[in-house]
């Protein structure tokens, strides 16, 4: 048969008959296949993979072959899909099995200060930023053409080992498709393909109400939302008996030293619980007074300990709502003995609830 002639059409179930073959052969020359699996007609489904997706259908330079891709992609022809910093290798079932890799350029380190610059303030977590749970304002800047996340045209590098002379073939159309759904599950592998820690572009404030929260004009993923969010189980503290309940263990004849004594060993004095105001010093010398550490005072209000950690970065006062607030109100107003008395109690085999205030 003459070189310039196409292979004969194979169907679709034979093809992937034969590649689920040679895919297990892999495997068991220790290999890990990670393949993509669509279901339904729809590609991506979240806010990373549709963007992802949105941004490849603008670019013309691939405007012709991508039609064939999702077809590609759709029928579960991309046996495997691995993504790296600057790197994306994929196995893609055609006539035969094919080898594909795309080389991504690093995001340039002007274009992510920039982005960086934009960003600041207006994002509340890791958890918001990978949801995509952000204000317009944010999606705008993110998903530039040109200043945005997503690599253009110049700064993609492909190769196939299929025969097509095609700068972009239908193979490697399928595996740009299949990174769209591979970012559905993971949409982190966004920054480390583009070499950047997402990290940056979380403000230090996780304040819902406070000033970051007013100038994005975004939404805030409240702590109370993740499980439904996610549909798991926080790991939260459980409930403890408040001081002057049946149930409330006595307290320690012996009193801890803390390391907020004053001069002489006179202990410094707890403020009123209604008098505490929440900031960035004031929780900080209440960890110390306690002798907490980040978690364990995290524990007892009822939040994460990256909340704590944030609420003390924040260097101002805290705008905080009701329930945080209360609780951390109530703290304040304990000892020592009653925060460790608390603690203790807390780490008892008991259901998984968040601590109550009543």
């Amino acid at each position: 048969m003459a070189y310039y002639r196409w292979k004969p059409y194979v169907p679709v179930a034979r093809r992937r008959a034969t590649a689920a073959r040679k895919v297990k052969q892999l495997e068991k020359a220790g290999k890990k296949i990670e393949p993509v699996e669509i279901a339904g007609r729809n590609i991506a489904h979240t806010f990373w993979g549709k963007a992802w997706c949105s941004h490849l259908e603008r670019l013309s330079d691939f405007a012709n072959r991508l039609p064939r891709g999702r077809t590609y992609v759709r029928n579960g022809s991309v046996c495997h899909l691995a993504i790296a910093e600057g790197r994306i290798e994929a196995i893609v079932s055609g006539s035969e099995l094919y080898d594909v890799v795309i080389d991504i350029e690093p995001l340039p380190a002007g274009k992510w200060k920039r982005l960086r610059e934009q960003c600041t303030g207006k994002i509340g977590s890791l958890l918001e930023l990978l949801q995509g749970g952000f204000s317009d304002q944010v999606m705008g800047v993110v998903t530039h053409r040109e200043q945005g996340l997503f690599p253009n045209p110049g700064e993609i590098h492909m190769r196939c080992s299929c025969p097509d002379w095609a700068g972009l073939c239908k193979h490697l159309a399928a595996v740009l498709y299949g990174v769209g759904a591979r970012l559905d599950q993971q949409p982190e592998l966004l920054f480390r393909l583009r070499g950047v820690d997402s990290a940056e572009l979380i403000a230090a404030d996780l304040d819902p109400t406070g000033a970051a929260g007013r100038a994005g004009g975004g939404r805030r993923l409240q702590s109370d939302d993740l499980a439904g969010l996610f549909g798991v189980e926080l790991d939260e503290a459980p409930e403890v008996p408040l001081e002057g309940s049946r149930k409330a263990s006595p307290v320690p004849p012996r009193r801890r030293p803390e390391r907020g004594e004053g001069r002489g060993g006179s202990p410094l004095a707890a403020p009123a619980a209604a008098e505490f105001v929440p900031s960035s010093d004031s929780i900080a010398r209440l960890r110390q007074r306690l002798d907490l550490s980040k978690a364990q005072l995290a524990r007892l209000v009822g939040v994460t300990a990256a909340t704590v950690s944030n609420w003390e970065k924040a260097n101002r006062e805290l705008n905080l709502q009701q329930r945080p607030l209360f609780a951390l109100r109530k703290v304040a107003g304990m000892s020592p003995e009653q925060a460790a008395e608390r603690l203790e109690a807390a780490q008892r085999p008991r259901a998984r609830r968040r601590v109550t205030w009543r």
